[in-house]
């Protein structure tokens, strides 16, 4: 299929549940990753491959594909999982994630995964190359979108900011921005490390169209990709509120889940509460 597949909402909560199991027993046998992240970005991900996106698994490089760049790049794992939800590859090569001479390494590839469209892991990126490619589709008379996917902790690099504004300024309005905000980063609680205070209110200021959601809720997903697609002369924001480790009782809301994998006991309570 070129088109979304435009899957029932109970048909998108089942392909999550698969996408977290994915995620989990891929960091498990990887013994490392960035699990928290993952689930929280699940829900977003799931819409968006699913119902959202105009690709061709059969030919990832079509030239008339829409593009997602996941500027978060330490939540390869979720995009691995959408990509073989949507058919780029079969399930059983997920769990070669991170080893040598896999076409999945720890963040994502451009050169060695399809349907992977920018190499990322250092922060702040990803606006940047979404603009690139947006404005060339403006300039080729192309309707395809940019769509890409920040983190909130990531929103501390200032190449964001200054991308925000070239954005606005060349009304870019194929380009769809995400910001996975789960309130938590590496070093702990966004508040505590550096706060972005009215996030909201600073998109507007930067002339974006905003639209503020949970990032759990899959109607709301689906409407907000909606939105954002109508809307013309002005960049749109995704706000999803989301939870770290949504999905898994124990990892929710728990900073200690952004990098560990875990154990052989604690998978097996997690696929559990998955089942």
């Amino acid at each position: 299929m070129i088109q979304g597949k435009s899957l029932s909402h109970s048909e998108l909560s089942e392909v999550a549940r698969r996408m977290r199991r994915h995620i989990l027993k891929m960091t498990h046998k990887a013994k490392g990753g960035h699990p928290g992240g993952c689930l929280s970005a699940t829900d977003l991900l799931d819409v968006l491959y699913m119902n959202v996106l105009r690709v061709d698994p059969q030919n990832p490089h079509w030239d008339k594909r829409d593009f997602f760049f996941l500027s978060k790049g330490h939540a390869a794992p979720a995009l691995y999982a959408a990509l073989c939800e949507r058919g780029f590859f079969p399930e059983e090569e997920l769990f070669t994630f991170r080893e040598a001479e896999s076409r999945l390494p720890a963040y994502p590839s451009c050169e060695s995964t399809p349907g992977v469209d920018m190499a990322s892991g250092s922060l702040g990126q990803g606006l940047s190359i979404a603009n690139g490619a947006a404005l060339a589709a403006k300039l080729k008379g192309s309707d395809q979108r940019a769509y890409v996917m920040l983190g909130d902790g990531e929103l501390h690099e200032g190449q964001v900011w200054e991308a925000m504004l070239t954005t606005a300024h060349y009304h870019l309005d194929n380009v769809c921005a995400i910001v996975d905000y789960n309130k938590l980063q590496l070093d702990g609680r966004l508040d505590e490390v550096k706060s972005l205070g009215d996030l909201p209110g600073k998109w507007r200021a930067f002339d974006w169209n905003v639209l503020e959601i949970d990032g759990h809720d899959l109607p709301q997903i689906e409407k907000a990709f909606a939105q954002a697609q109508a809307v013309k002369l002005q960049p749109s924001v995704i706000i999803a509120h989301t939870i770290k480790g949504k999905g898994v009782s124990f990892m929710e809301d728990q900073v200690d889940w952004h990098a560990a994998a875990p154990s052989d006991a604690e998978l097996k309570i997690a696929l559990e509460e998955l089942k």
